[in-house]
């Protein structure tokens, strides 16, 4: 699957809350609310490697990671989508930039 058929999944599934949320009668979120979602995503994952380094007990860890990888990709996708970044475009500069920087650090 490519980045923009992962990207259009993450929209639909954004979408499909907005509507469950609207039916609720619960706010629309905004970029805020899903970066705080992020957060709390990427705080369940620490919390889920800790019981990977055997700090915490909690069965099926390696399915739990996995799914909280998922969720961080998701949120991720969701705000840049919000700010109208091209990840995709902005995350190949990036390690471009990166790779640069390490081959002039050798």
């Amino acid at each position: 699957m490519e980045f923009k058929d992962l990207s259009k999944k993450a929209i639909e599934i954004k979408d499909a809350y907005g509507n469950l949320n609207k039916a609720k009668g619960e706010k629309a979120w905004g970029v805020s609310a899903y970066a705080q979602g992020f957060a709390v995503d990427v705080g369940d994952l620490l919390r889920l490697m800790m019981a990977r380094d055997g700090l915490r007990t909690i069965e099926n860890i390696d399915e739990k990671i996995a799914h909280e990888l998922a969720d961080c990709l998701w949120s991720v996708i969701v705000i840049a989508g919000e700010l109208n970044i091209d990840l995709e475009e902005e995350f190949l500069k990036t390690m471009g930039e990166i790779k640069e920087r390490i081959e002039r650090e050798k």
